[in-house]
């Protein structure tokens, strides 16, 4: 199988577009303020409507107020939705977008009933868990406590790199994975070389 990569944390156009050239499936753009790699529903989604087709920009979140949500959504058809805080399945359904649950790798989560709470998701997200960080650690978790069965499509975050990402691929064999600080040269601002070594790791898994 194909797996199809997001490069998240986008912050500029040249990044943008130099990420859909190396192969990327998805952008993704942090709408959370603590975030270095934050970023304006206005500048998102003036980016977003100079994105060719095919490329799905998803608008991450963190326990969002649903006024910010709506600004983002407002200004393009071609969202999907992330939600990476402790929203409710009714707080993500409530835009009629489609949307991620990302799920951080807590000790004691049960990720298949959390993935049965999230039904009308499109996908799960699995990143690393470091308390008081909602996502962005640049820690790896435990692939091996993944269920075979998991009954999402399943997106692999949570210290992805150059060196790791086909070795994470084959071992797990995600629908996706999902890099930000993994290809920056600093944060909010990519490697063009690290992001078409990812995109080529990952796509040869």
């Amino acid at each position: 199988m194909n797996c199809r990569v997001k490069i998240c944390g986008i912050t500029n156009l040249e990044d943008a577009l130099q990420a859909v050239e190396a192969g990327a499936d998805a952008l993704g753009f942090v709408f959370y303020d603590k975030s270095p790699r934050y970023i304006t529903p206005e500048q998102a989604n003036a980016i977003v409507a100079q994105l060719p087709p095919f490329v799905t920009p998803v608008a991450l979140f963190v326990n969002a107020d649903s006024t910010l949500v709506e600004a983002v959504v407002a200004g393009s058809t071609r969202w999907t939705l992330q939600f990476h805080g402790d929203e409710t399945p009714e707080e993500c359904q409530r835009y009629g977008q489609p949307y991620f649950k990302a799920i951080r790798m807590k000790p004691d989560v049960d990720l298949l009933l959390e993935a049965g709470r999230f039904e009308n998701a499109t996908a799960i997200l699995l990143d690393a868990y470091k308390p008081g960080v909602p996502g962005g650690t640049g820690e790896t978790f435990d692939w091996h406590l993944i269920p075979a069965n998991l009954p999402k499509p399943l997106i692999l975050a949570g210290g992805l790199t150059v060196e790791n990402v086909s070795h994470a691929v084959s071992s797990v064999q995600p629908y996706a994975v999902d890099v930000s600080g993994g290809v920056e040269k600093e944060k909010g601002q990519k490697d063009p070389l690290k992001v078409t070594q990812f995109i080529n790791g990952a796509k040869r898994g």
